[in-house]
Order: structure tokens, then sequence, then C-alpha cells
């Protein structure tokens, strides 16, 4: 099948797939067969409480430095009157630059910024019949990591474009500011970068401080000591406050991602270097033993929860402990939100029990790391009709100063560039309140040393969203006799689907 049929084929089954004309595992199946890589996917998936960001008290403060205002000014005449289109899922970078930042670059470019925060399947439904059809209707595409590898030749890299548009180029934009791990694990594919990075949710372990104090803990810095904390909470405070919490619903891709923590955690994979499901041996086994005793110690409603079940576990003051995404730290610091402002603590996740496996000892590039990744890009479309125009608002929205007003003005996801985390102005924020920036220093020490991506293989569209944590839930239900009997059988039907 040419390239082109096969995404005009794909980009017909996204849109019957919204449209619900045919059915999920229908889809991931089908959409993984013609090269479609899919992470958290779903009708009605949503990333941790929609991506919100929190309003902050001195907002009005918080505005883009005047002199990148002046070369958006300046490189934007010939362009005054262009309108942008870009959709994307609601995430925190979205959501700021929608409703609060885009309003300074259009009053200083005259060009009109039309911004779409849809559904995650939705997003791909308009990406993939944008690339297949060649209309160039969105000049901006928003992209997941694992669409990556379908999208490289539809977008600029941007040092092409920094290359061939020097008259173009922000000053000091510097793409080599951009956290390497980030540029590597999200948004390289071969020898080509798929735009830059642009929003990296990531696992950070969160803790009551006043319970530990109380209950004379300090922080866990291992598997063993979070198990045994967590237990040591509920035995005393149950059933009104649980020691740990989790995203553990059945069948959901949130119970893949933590799963993925116990089994890195543990020394484990998901792929041998022979591109063979893993999870089955003996460290995917003790990861698996670990984490049914952790689930001893959680809320009776998690094997219902995905990540916003989870953290507003936290939340409304059930459970102490989790180790989730680092969006949600500053949700928890809101007094108007939650009943735990003021009382949650941000350190790195418990180191692994063993050596983590390296990604030669792994199949698919898979990146074993405690702290599990999903994070995205933005690029500018080869077919959009206004790509310069695009590329001064896509440079403008990875700048440094307008990642630092997402961050202060309560985005709550980590930066993707270096420079951001020691802003003055970020720092000035790290305080209890809503928008807090106190967790981000954990963020990017997580990033840094203990980041971990999932395989990227068409077939973990239909493995990471159905295959995996269907049998997960089953043996949360205990339709299995043995975590290893579990295990075995994710095996066989992994194999089967990559095989094939």
């Amino acid at each position: 099948m040419r390239d082109s049929d096969r995404k005009l084929y794909v980009a017909g089954l996204a849109d019957k797939y919204v449209k619900r004309q045919i059915g999920r595992r229908d889809f991931l199946r089908a959409a993984g067969k013609l090269g479609l890589g899919l992470g958290a996917f779903g009708l009605g998936v949503t990333r941790p409480f929609g991506g919100h960001f929190m309003p902050v008290a001195n907002a009005q403060d918080l505005r883009p430095d005047p002199e990148v205002l002046a070369w958006v000014r300046e490189v934007s005449k010939p362009f005054a009157g262009t309108t942008l289109k870009f959709a994307t899922e609601s995430t925190p970078p979205s959501n700021a630059l929608n409703s609060q930042l885009k309003q300074y670059f259009e009053e200083a470019s005259g060009i009109k910024v039309e911004i779409e925060v849809l559904p995650l399947e939705q997003v791909l439904q308009k990406m993939t019949l944008d690339i297949a059809s060649q209309l160039g209707t969105y000049d901006l595409y928003y992209i997941d990591q694992s669409w990556a590898a379908f999208t490289a030749r539809d977008v600029f890299d941007p040092r092409e474009q920094t290359a061939a548009k020097p008259d173009l180029a922000m000053p000091n934009w510097n793409i080599d500011d951009f956290l390497p791990a980030l540029v590597d694990g999200i948004a390289r594919y071969e020898d080509r970068l798929v735009g830059v990075p642009y929003d990296i949710p990531i696992f950070i372990m969160m803790y009551r401080r006043d319970i530990y104090e109380e209950m004379g803990f300090k922080a866990p810095t291992t598997f063993a000591e979070y198990l045994t904390q967590a237990q040591a909470i509920t035995a005393a405070k149950g059933p009104d406050l649980y020691g740990a919490t989790g995203q553990m619903k059945s069948g959901h891709y949130s119970l893949n991602c933590d799963w993925t923590a116990w089994l890195w955690g543990h020394g484990g994979s998901i792929f041998d270097a022979n591109r063979k499901f893993s999870g089955n041996d003996e460290r995917g086994v003790e990861g698996m033993a670990f984490w049914r005793e952790l689930y001893k110690t959680m809320p009776p409603g998690v094997t219902g929860w995905t990540w916003d079940g989870q953290g507003q576990s936290i939340a409304q003051g059930v459970a102490a402990t989790m180790m989730s995404w680092g969006e949600f730290f500053p949700y928890f610091d809101d007094p108007s939100a939650t009943k735990v402002s003021g009382l949650m603590e941000a350190v790195r996740c418990p180191a692994p029990v063993r050596p983590l496996r390296t990604v030669n000892e792994t199949g698919f590039g898979e990146i074993p790391g405690v702290a599990h990744q999903g994070g995205s890009s933005l690029a500018v479309s080869k077919n959009s009709k206004n790509p310069d125009a695009a590329w001064i608002f896509m440079q403008w929205a990875t700048s440094a100063d307008t990642q630092v007003l997402i961050t202060t003005l309560g985005g709550g996801t980590g930066p993707t560039r270096n420079s951001v985390y020691d802003d003055p102005r970020v720092l000035a924020n790290n305080r209890v309140g809503p928008g807090t920036t106190r967790h981000l220093g954990v963020v990017r020490e997580s990033i840094a040393q203990d980041m971990g991506s999932e395989p990227d293989l068409p077939e973990w569209a239909e493995l990471s969203n159905d295959t995996i944590p269907v049998r997960l839930g089953q043996y949360f239900a205990g339709q299995f006799a043995s975590a290893q009997e579990a295990m075995d059988d994710i095996a066989k039907a992994a194999d089967a689907i990559v095989k094939a």
C-alpha cells in the first residue's frame, strides 16, 4: 500500500471511530497494523482533570516580555491578517495559550490564532484527515509521542525551518534549551525531529506531610519503605484514610500506566531484546506481587478509577500517597477545590529494587524508568498554507518566556525547557497556593534521572489500551489463579499480536 493510500485509509478509520461506526478494539487493531501508534486512547479519555490550569493571584503582573512581543510585531508584518488553525488535546499549555496568552500574540502580530481544544480522538481524526487530504486546514499539529512515526514526514523539522528561514528565527529561541531526554524520548523519530517537546506529564511521588509527620515517617526512598508506610497508614487510619491509591480501572490505559511503574521499578521490561513480551519473567512477576500487596492498602473503589479518580482520592483526603502525574500537584494546593492545600509534598519516585534494564536489553526502543511519561510535541504542518506565520507562532508558543507564563499561570505541567525551571518568575511561585511551582524541581530531576518511556511499535495501541489492561483488570478481579498465570496469558496474547 502506498503511503498516501495508507494515510487515507487511517484517516477514514479515525473518522469512523469518532462517529462510533466502528468499535475501539477494531480501530486500535487496524490502526496499529497500518503503523499508527496510540498511547492513551479511547472515547472519553482525557488528561488528569481535563488539563485545567488554575489562575493565580498575581496574573495581572505576568505578561510577555516586551522584547519578545517587539520581535513578534516586526517579523509578522508580512503576515498580518493571516488566520492560523491548531487542534489540540486539553493540556495545561494549550489551555493557557487559548484562554490567556494568545491575545498578546494576536495583538502584536495581527495574526489570528484559532485553537480548537478537543478530546484526543478528535484531534487524531482532524490531523489524519488533514494529512491524508493535504488540504492544509490546520497549520500546526499537536503530536502525541505515539504518533511521531506516522507524522514524521508530514511536518517540518524545526532545525530545517531555522536554517531555511534565518530572517524568521526568534532571537535566543535556542533549540538546545529543550531538555535532551524529552527531545530524544518524545520529539525524535529516526533522523528527524517531529516538532519540539510541548508538554510532559510524568510520574512523581506525592504524599501527605501531616500524616507522615504524625506517623513518624520520612519520604520513602525504596519500594519496600513505600509499601510498609502505606500498610501502616491503612492499619492506623482506615477506613477513613488509606495509605496509597491508584489508577486501576480495568481495560483503561491508566491501568497500563500504573503497571509499568511497578514492572520497571523491579528491574523488568515489557519486551526483551528478542522483541518478546517479558512482563511474565521473574522480575515481572515480582513486580506484580509487590503491586498486589500495595493494592490492599488502597480505597475499595480503586479498580474503578482512572487517573481522575486517583487524584480525587488524594484531593478529598481519602488517601495519603500516590505515584502519579506531576500535573496533579498544583491542583492539590488549591484550597477552593481540595482538602489538602499546603499538606502535600513532592519527591522523586522510590528507587528501583534492582538496576533498570538498558534500552539494548529491551525491545522496540522501550526505556525502563519508574517515572512513566506521556509527552507531546508541537509542529508546523507541511500542508499549511501559512507555514511561515505558523513557524513564528510556534517559536513564540514554545519560547522560554511563553513557557514561563504557562507555568506561572498555573499550568501545572513540567516545562520542557531547562531554563524555565530556574526563571525568577517560576521560582517566585514556589509557595502554597493554586498554580504552585514548588514541585517542579522534582519534575526536572525525574525527567533527567527516572523517566520511563513505553515501547514504540504500532501494535502498542492495542496492547496498552486493551490486551494488557483488560487482563490486569481480570487479575485484580480474581479471574486468574496467580500473577504468573495472568502474565503468561498476557505474554501469549501480546506475542501473537506482535507476530501478526
